[in-house]
């Protein structure tokens, strides 16, 4: 079976919705989303090493750790576990189109997806991808 694995260090980040030009009228990436994206695609590129893109039907495991705000009581920290603020899971799983050309041809192809948002030492975004076929 084959299985890809990552992890993009840094706070997760949400897919923001497409802003418009006053001038044109045109719908354009906001540069938050397009740089979080692009940081994606590198580390998924990185961990594929030349290994040809998936085919068939993905499942899909995204673990969005969150650092401890500074600020809570050490009661509330230690207690930290689940991250229910913004960004929403779903838009952490929009990100995923970064992946498209790199890991599997078309997040079209994305048949099973988890998502976990939690707390933890070190930000960032845990993923890990494997062949369903």
């Amino acid at each position: 079976m084959s299985e890809v694995a990552f992890f993009v260090f840094g706070t997760p980040k949400g897919k923001g919705r497409p802003r418009f030009s006053r001038k044109s009228g045109r719908a354009y990436t906001p540069a938050q989303t397009a740089a979080y994206e692009s940081t994606v695609a590198y580390a998924g590129h990185t961990a594929m090493q030349g290994k040809s893109l998936l085919e068939g039907p993905v499942g899909v495991k995204m673990t969005a750790v969150f650092g401890i705000p500074a600020s809570w009581s050490k009661k509330r920290q230690a207690e930290a576990l689940h991250h229910t603020s913004k960004p929403d899971a779903d838009n952490i799983a929009k990100c995923c189109d970064a992946l498209n050309g790199i890991v599997w041809k078309d997040d079209a192809q994305i048949a099973r997806i988890s998502i976990s948002k939690v707390y933890g030492e070190v930000p960032g975004l845990h993923v890990f991808v494997e062949a369903l076929a």
